[in-house]
This record gives structure tokens, sequence and C-alpha cells, in this order.
């Protein structure tokens, strides 16, 4: 139960972390009501195109998907997600020396947090992972929350086949 919460907590923690450094992100920004340069800082600013482009981000790195490895902990590292990002899951099909793995999103931070995979909606079965792996766009300005609910959950409740992501709105211009 202490672990479960202590994930909880962490989850908690690392979308707040990430929404803070995504607004601080521009220090430039001055405090009041000083209004004679707002042309200048929020007018009609040259798009760079590199920067509006949704990515495509592979869960877990070089890793992939597949258990024993802190999704957490990456999805930290990997942060800020965005809307219209693209998140790749890519694992091995079922064989005969590794378990099979899927993709569950959860509803709720608490059904996420005690990994309740009847309460859960499967995005991607043991199969879909394999070649160009299983894709899910980040459509929604909402925190998602995936698992692997493979052995009844049995690698989410493990606490490291799970993670959640807050997509932010993509800047309008280069942030400095």
């Amino acid at each position: 139960m202490g672990l479960k919460f202590t994930h909880g907590v962490v989850i908690l923690i690392v979308i707040s972390a990430s929404m803070f450094s995504v607004s601080m992100a521009n220090k430039d920004w001055s405090f009041g009501f000083n209004y004679t340069d707002w042309w200048s800082r929020f007018g009609n600013h040259p798009q760079n195109k590199t920067q509006q482009q949704p990515r495509q981000i592979l869960v877990g790195g070089s890793e992939h998907w597949h258990y024993g490895f802190n999704y957490t902990d990456w999805a930290f590292k990997t942060a800020p997600f965005y809307l219209n990002d693209t998140l790749v899951f890519k694992y091995d099909a079922p064989n005969a020396t590794s378990f099979p793995h899927s993709v569950y999103m959860f509803k709720s931070f608490g059904s996420f947090l005690k990994c309740d995979i009847k309460k859960a909606k499967m995005l991607a079965n043991p199969t879909q992972g394999s070649g160009e792996g299983f894709k899910f766009v980040l459509k929604k300005w909402q925190p998602h929350y995936f698992a692997c609910g493979e052995r009844n959950g049995f690698h989410c409740n493990n606490g490291t086949m799970k993670f959640a992501v807050m997509p932010m709105f993509r800047p309008f211009w280069k942030w400095p």
C-alpha cells in the first residue's frame, strides 16, 4: 500500500515539475503592466517550423517497452510532452523466452495507482507492439495514465511498467 502511494506521489510530482519547467522556460518575461513593448513580445514572430511539429516519442527510448525498466523515471526525463505528440510503444511479440506485454490506459489516477486493470482500456494487445510499434497520439489536454496489463496487472503492480504524461500546449514561437 505504501509503495503504491509513493508511486502516486512521485507521478504527481513529475507532472507538476513538468508543468512548472515549461512555464518557467522563458525567464525574460517581466511582471507588471508595462504594455509599451507588447507587440515586440507577442506580435508577429517568425515561427520555427522544427519546433512546431509534433514529435514521435519512442516509449523507453532504446529500451522500448519491457519489464524491469522504470518508465516513470523515463517520462520525467523525457518531458515535456505536447499535444499531438505521438507515443510509440515497441515490444516483442510473445514467444518462449519473453513475457507478453500490452498497453492499457486508465481513466483515473486512483485506478492507475491501484493498477486496476478492470477499470482500464486496452489500447494495444501483445502482438501490436512489434514492427513499427503501437502509436498513440496525445490529442487531449488531460493526464494520460499508461501501463502494461498482462498477467492481470502484475507488471503494473511492480511499479515500473507504468507512467503518466500531461501534454502541454505547444509554444507559438521558439522559446529562448
